[in-house]
Order: C-alpha cells, then structure tokens, then sequence
C-alpha cells in the first residue's frame, strides 16, 4: 500500500459511535441533511428504516430535514409501505421525464435523479434493502462531513455477512473478485477503501451535482474514481458503520453486475488516458444453465450507460437559478 494510502488511512477513517447525533445536531449549523433511498420491490424492508430514520433522526433529534424514496419501479408494495412509513415517495420516471430513456435504468438513475427531487446541501444515500437497520447508519455518514468542510464525500465500510453464514465478509464477491483488483491495478490510491462498492454513501450537493453516474451497478465505482480526481484523496473518508446484513444476489446476477463494474472501469481508464483502447468492449456477456439437453448460453446486455453532471442539465440548473 502507498504511504499516501496509509496516512490516509489513519486520517480519514472513522467509526459511527464517533458521531452521536445530539453532536452532530449542533455541529450542522444552517445546513440541510437529505436522506435517499433508491428501492426496487423492497417492500419488506423499506417501512421499517424509514420509520427508524422518522423516529431517531426526524423526531427526537431533528438531524434530518427530507426522507425520499424513489421507487424505481417496484412492482409490489415498495412505494405504498414507504409512504405510510413517512417518507416522500417520487416514481423514477415521474422525474425529469422529457429526459427518459430506455437505456437508463438501474440504482444509479434513481440515485441522479434524486438530486432533482431534494434540496439537502448534504445528500446521504442508504440502500432499501438493508435489515437490523440503525440509523448510525445515516449519522455515521454525516460525520465526516459535519466535522470537516474539506471532506466532499463520505463512503461505508463494513462486514457484509451472507444471510446464515459465519464469514464476516462472505458477501462481498464481487468487491473482492472484481472491484478491489481493478482499483489496486489503477487507481492505487483507492486501495484504502475497505468497501469500495458499499452502497450507502454521503456527500455534498455541490460536489455530487459536478460528477456523471452511470445508471446501473458501477454507479458505486465511478462516482468513486471520479471524486478521486476532481477532489483528490483527502476530500474523501470512510466510516466503519459494524455490519450489513442485506439479500443477496445469485451468482448468475453478481456476473452481470462485475460486467457492469468492469465497463465503467474501462470508461475511466479511456477517459484519464490511462489506456489506449484499439476495440469497443462487447457489452454481451454470455453465461449457461443447464437444460434437458445440456447446456444452454444465455446472454445479457451488460452496457453502462451514463448520466452527465446534474449541474449542467438545464432542467435542473433553472431550478436553482
């Protein structure tokens, strides 16, 4: 590891009992404090950290001015439990929809155009999914950037269980197999990031809305390597927020979303002239099932499309002008 990495390390990493609420409360100033999280058929579990974040950070400490779900089409009760549970709740593609588009689907459109919908200076995104939920979750985020005007973004890091195993990080496959790799080969001074893909994450409007997202699973990456090199590493921290416990995907589905990581790694690289492409890469991904008659490819289309800075959508800037 860099001695850059290491001394960053040391610097910029916390733990989520650093930063009680009540301390964070008098620590926020005129600031405003957004929470968002992106659901698609999460139904069992969005109620429940929506009424956790109303009832600690809403309610007795007044920490949190806005609580958004944005329902990226859920086909089951996401968006009625979300409401009930006190949560404003936008359809993705209620929002900028002159702007829709086939090719943009996925968590990270729902997280850029939740940008539109919010009006926090800082924006924290939690996952829907998550269960055994705290709300340290969301203060642990905060912290950092509370505590220090020169940190602009803010990542979880954690143990990440699989549900009924013993392994502490059994859940991170495709961090471990795809993203820890690429980003030590070329982004080393990322290395120090324990989750790089962890999917709750905080940071200012004013640098979130200056950053492209790409709209499917290499969101959590590029918004990483792009912070890198618009802010530098010192505007970037991690808080240890203990342990996530979510669903997890099959093995099959975590193909596809390496797939995704790998093509916006690529992007990057041709985007920082850290590569000289001589092809496109395929966005086909070929995997099998076993049929009666053996076996039988199937494909996905594993293409990242990608959403430009929200700042300089016109839609959005004359919302602030």
């Amino acid at each position: 590891m860099l001695a850059e990495v290491e001394a960053w390390l040391s610097r910029r990493t916390s733990s989520a009992a650093d930063w009680p609420a009540r301390a964070l409360l008098s620590a926020k100033g005129g600031a405003t404090i957004s929470v968002v999280l992106p659901a698609r058929n999460e139904e069992e579990t969005v109620g429940e950290i929506v009424s956790a974040v109303r009832r600690d950070l809403v309610e007795a400490v007044p920490l949190v001015d806005e609580l958004v779900v944005i329902d990226s089409r859920s086909s089951d009760d996401t968006a009625a439990r979300a409401l009930r549970a006190g949560a404003k709740v936008f359809a993705q593609d209620e929002i900028l929809p002159e702007l829709d588009d086939p090719r943009y689907d996925g968590k990270g459109e729902a997280l850029w155009k939740s940008l539109a919908v919010t009006t926090g200076d800082l924006v924290v995104f939690v996952d829907a999914d998550l269960r055994e939920f705290r709300t340290s979750f969301v203060t642990g985020l905060l912290g950092p950037l509370l505590a220090d005007s020169a940190v602009g973004y803010v990542k979880a890091c954690y143990d990440r269980p699989l549900l009924g195993a013993t392994e502490p990080n059994a859940g991170g496959r495709v961090t471990e197999l795809v993203a820890r790799p690429l980003l030590n080969l070329h982004w080393p001074l990322l290395a120090g990031f324990v989750q790089p893909l962890a999917g709750e994450y905080a940071g200012r409007r004013a640098v979130l809305e200056r950053v492209p997202f790409v709209t499917g699973y290499g969101v959590e990456l590029g918004l990483l390597i792009d912070l890198l090199d618009m802010l530098g590493l010192d505007a970037l921290a991690q808080v240890d927020l203990g342990r996530r416990i979510h669903s997890h995907q099959s093995t099959e589905a975590l193909g596809g979303m390496a797939g995704q990581i790998m093509h916006t790694a690529w992007a990057r690289l041709e985007r920082q002239d850290k590569i000289v492409p001589l092809h496109e890469p395929s966005a086909r991904l070929v995997q099998f099932e076993r049929g009666p008659t053996g076996h039988r490819p199937l494909t996905r289309d594993v293409g990242v499309a990608e959403r430009p800075p929200m700042a300089t959508v016109p839609q959005y800037a004359s919302r602030l002008r």
